[in-house]
């Protein structure tokens, strides 16, 4: 027997063992391995579907997040602009109402000046009567020091009010 060429008995049973094992896997292990393989591309196929689904789902949430974002946002710009308006409401009535104050406190000022002024004139008139008299005191008791002065001031003082009944009966 030479290694480089078999006999055919050799060659017969290597044949006979091959048919047997291969008619054995191709009953047995051919169909597991086939069905392994096609349980595998089916899993590998729904993994891939399922994949898709999840990144559509999530294209989806981001869609929505990237919606309720721009909600968000265009809802805070409104309250902003809420605000704003608020804040210049409160501005403008807290201005009215300082105008209003001034105004009220300026009339007050004005009044209390009216008032004083009004005291101090009738205080000047009284300063100035008071001083008439005493001017007026003081030239009659110069005027009427002496006798005869005195009796010319009552002869006036009686020619004037007869003057003034004959009058008052014409």
């Amino acid at each position: 027997m030479s290694l480089i060429t078999p006999d055919f008995g050799l060659i017969f049973w290597m044949t006979l063992i091959f048919g047997v094992v291969f008619f054995i896997l191709a009953k047995f292990g051919f169909p597991a391995i086939t069905s392994m393989v096609h349980k595998r591309q089916e899993s590998i196929e729904q993994s891939l579907k399922d994949a898709a689904l999840a990144r559509e789902q999530l294209e989806q949430m981001e869609k929505k997040r990237e919606q309720m974002m721009q909600e968000t946002l265009k809802e805070q710009a409104e309250l902003l602009a809420d605000a704003n308006r608020n804040a210049d409401l409160i501005l403008q009535k807290a201005r009215e109402q300082a105008s209003q104050q001034s105004e009220i406190f300026l009339e007050q000022a004005r009044e209390q000046i009216e008032r004083e002024k009004e005291a101090a004139m009738r205080q000047i008139r009284r300063e100035v009567a008071g001083l008439s008299v005493e001017i007026a005191r003081k030239v009659l008791k110069d005027e009427l020091s002496l006798q005869h002065r005195q009796e010319d001031y009552l002869n006036r003082i009686i020619d004037g009010l007869h003057n003034d009944n004959r009058q008052q009966g014409n």
